[in-house]
Protein backbone atom coordinates (compact mmCIF):
# COMPACT_ATOMS: atom_id res chain seq x y z
CA UNK A 1 0.00 0.00 0.00
CA UNK A 2 1.56 3.50 -0.98
CA UNK A 3 2.12 6.53 1.71
CA UNK A 4 -0.60 8.17 0.28
CA UNK A 5 -3.17 5.37 0.49
CA UNK A 6 -2.14 5.47 4.42
CA UNK A 7 -3.56 8.85 4.65
CA UNK A 8 -6.99 10.25 6.22
CA UNK A 9 -8.64 13.07 4.29
CA UNK A 10 -9.34 16.23 5.72
CA UNK A 11 -12.39 17.69 5.52
CA UNK A 12 -12.90 20.60 3.49
CA UNK A 13 -14.71 23.21 3.24
CA UNK A 14 -13.65 25.85 1.01
CA UNK A 15 -11.66 28.78 1.70
CA UNK A 16 -8.22 27.14 0.72
CA UNK A 17 -6.99 27.21 -2.86
CA UNK A 18 -6.72 24.27 -5.03
CA UNK A 19 -3.28 22.41 -6.23
CA UNK A 20 -1.42 24.44 -8.71
CA UNK A 21 -0.54 22.10 -12.03
CA UNK A 22 3.00 21.62 -11.01
CA UNK A 23 1.38 20.76 -7.44
CA UNK A 24 -1.16 18.18 -9.29
CA UNK A 25 1.42 17.02 -11.47
CA UNK A 26 4.07 16.27 -7.91
CA UNK A 27 1.75 14.43 -6.48
CA UNK A 28 0.54 12.85 -9.88
CA UNK A 29 3.81 11.03 -9.88
CA UNK A 30 2.76 8.88 -6.50
CA UNK A 31 0.06 7.03 -8.39
CA UNK A 32 -0.01 4.80 -11.43
CA UNK A 33 -2.16 4.84 -14.22
CA UNK A 34 -3.93 8.35 -12.97
CA UNK A 35 -4.40 11.46 -15.53
CA UNK A 36 -5.29 14.70 -15.22
CA UNK A 37 -7.72 15.67 -17.29
CA UNK A 38 -9.77 19.12 -17.13
CA UNK A 39 -8.76 19.69 -13.66
CA UNK A 40 -9.96 16.13 -12.19
CA UNK A 41 -8.19 13.33 -11.58
CA UNK A 42 -8.91 10.26 -13.54
CA UNK A 43 -8.21 6.71 -14.06
CA UNK A 44 -10.74 3.41 -16.06
CA UNK A 45 -11.03 0.01 -14.45
CA UNK A 46 -11.06 -2.67 -16.92
CA UNK A 47 -12.83 -5.68 -15.72
CA UNK A 48 -13.68 -8.99 -16.57
CA UNK A 49 -16.94 -8.79 -16.44
CA UNK A 50 -20.07 -7.03 -14.81
CA UNK A 51 -19.67 -8.85 -11.16
CA UNK A 52 -16.24 -7.76 -11.13
CA UNK A 53 -17.03 -3.75 -11.63
CA UNK A 54 -19.96 -3.93 -9.30
CA UNK A 55 -18.12 -5.18 -6.49
CA UNK A 56 -15.12 -2.67 -7.16
CA UNK A 57 -18.32 -0.18 -6.82
CA UNK A 58 -19.56 -1.14 -4.00
CA UNK A 59 -16.15 -1.02 -1.91
CA UNK A 60 -15.06 2.22 -3.73
CA UNK A 61 -18.71 3.19 -2.00
CA UNK A 62 -17.41 2.14 1.15
CA UNK A 63 -14.20 3.54 1.18
CA UNK A 64 -15.78 7.42 0.09
CA UNK A 65 -18.23 7.14 2.92
CA UNK A 66 -15.42 6.64 5.10
CA UNK A 67 -13.45 9.28 3.68
CA UNK A 68 -16.18 11.42 3.28
CA UNK A 69 -14.88 11.95 0.09
CA UNK A 70 -16.69 11.07 -3.39
CA UNK A 71 -15.94 10.30 -7.04
CA UNK A 72 -17.55 10.96 -9.97
CA UNK A 73 -18.54 7.28 -11.49
CA UNK A 74 -19.30 5.64 -14.63
CA UNK A 75 -20.11 2.51 -14.78
CA UNK A 76 -20.26 0.01 -16.99
CA UNK A 77 -20.33 -3.68 -18.14
CA UNK A 78 -16.50 -4.40 -17.65
CA UNK A 79 -15.19 -1.01 -16.45
CA UNK A 80 -15.48 2.10 -14.37
CA UNK A 81 -14.41 5.18 -14.98
CA UNK A 82 -13.35 7.54 -11.70
CA UNK A 83 -12.76 11.17 -11.43
CA UNK A 84 -11.64 12.83 -8.50
CA UNK A 85 -11.82 16.53 -7.93
CA UNK A 86 -12.96 18.70 -4.39
CA UNK A 87 -15.88 20.64 -5.21
CA UNK A 88 -15.95 22.81 -2.06
CA UNK A 89 -12.60 24.50 -3.75
CA UNK A 90 -12.94 23.94 -7.32
CA UNK A 91 -10.01 22.10 -8.06
CA UNK A 92 -8.24 19.26 -7.15
CA UNK A 93 -6.68 18.62 -3.46
CA UNK A 94 -4.62 16.49 -1.11
CA UNK A 95 -7.91 14.00 -0.71
CA UNK A 96 -7.98 13.64 -4.07
CA UNK A 97 -4.72 12.09 -4.37
CA UNK A 98 -5.17 10.23 -1.38
CA UNK A 99 -8.49 8.50 -2.54
CA UNK A 100 -7.16 7.61 -5.57
CA UNK A 101 -4.15 5.57 -4.00
CA UNK A 102 -7.35 3.74 -1.89
CA UNK A 103 -8.92 2.91 -5.13
CA UNK A 104 -5.52 1.25 -6.55
CA UNK A 105 -5.15 -0.70 -3.17
CA UNK A 106 -8.63 -2.25 -3.29
CA UNK A 107 -7.02 -3.84 -6.02
CA UNK A 108 -3.88 -5.31 -3.74
CA UNK A 109 -6.09 -6.87 -1.63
Amino acid sequence: MSELARKKCKPCEGGVAPLDDAQARAMLKGLKGWILEGGKLVKVYPFTNYYQTMAFVNALAWISHREDHHPDLAVGYNKCRVEYSTHAIGGLSENDFICAAKCDALLEL
